[in-house]
């Protein structure tokens, strides 16, 4: 099982989620403008904590990791990000990440993406982080870019939402070597 991984940015401490971020976790997943591109969405609590045991399981089955951002000066949860579909064998992983709409725009994920990603190649043993996007989600696509992270393509009508097909955009960050 991967420690847990408290990391801190200047804003921002990230933590793993507990029991106690349940209410959070519903507030943001069932929120329209979040949950808008978003895979996963609840409608009680007691359908959410479904989602407190993935991020459990995820660490505990060493296939990902996520943490709860919070803000440093009074604690308040803002969103969250994290690695799902790690392989160890292949030393990749998929970044995913929200925010409850009050905070964006204000470069929480510019922030604490970069210390996450460095925990993911330095300390996960990746060499590649992958990103799949909706193509109509304009604000994580700008992020991703913001983030170094390069457009791969786009798969087309590959997957159904709401009775329509939607297209994925692919963006990765490779681990940068040192070049001495």
């Amino acid at each position: 099982m991967f420690a847990s991984a408290t990391i801190h940015t200047n804003r921002f401490l990230l933590r793993q989620f507990c029991s106690d971020d349940l209410a959070f976790v519903f507030e943001g997943l069932s929120h329209p403008d979040v949950i808008l591109y978003y895979g996963v969405r609840y409608s009680s609590l007691e359908e959410t904590n479904e989602q407190l045991i993935w991020f459990n399981d995820l660490q505990k089955n060493e296939t990902g990791i996520w943490w709860a951002i919070c803000d440093k000066e009074n604690l308040s949860l803002l969103g969250a990000i994290g690695f799902n579909d790690l392989s160890k064998t292949d030393q990749k992983a998929e970044i995913g990440f929200w925010l409850l709409p009050e905070h964006w725009g204000k470069g929480i994920i510019k922030e604490v993406a970069n210390p996450v990603c460095n925990y993911a190649f330095e300390k996960l043993g990746l060499i590649k982080i992958e990103a799949v996007v909706e193509t109509k989600n304009e604000n994580s696509k700008k992020v991703l870019q913001k983030l170094d992270f390069d457009y791969q393509k786009t798969m087309e009508n590959c997957e159904i939402k709401k009775d329509e097909l939607i297209s994925l955009a692919i963006y990765i960050k490779l681990k940068r070597e040192d070049i001495s």
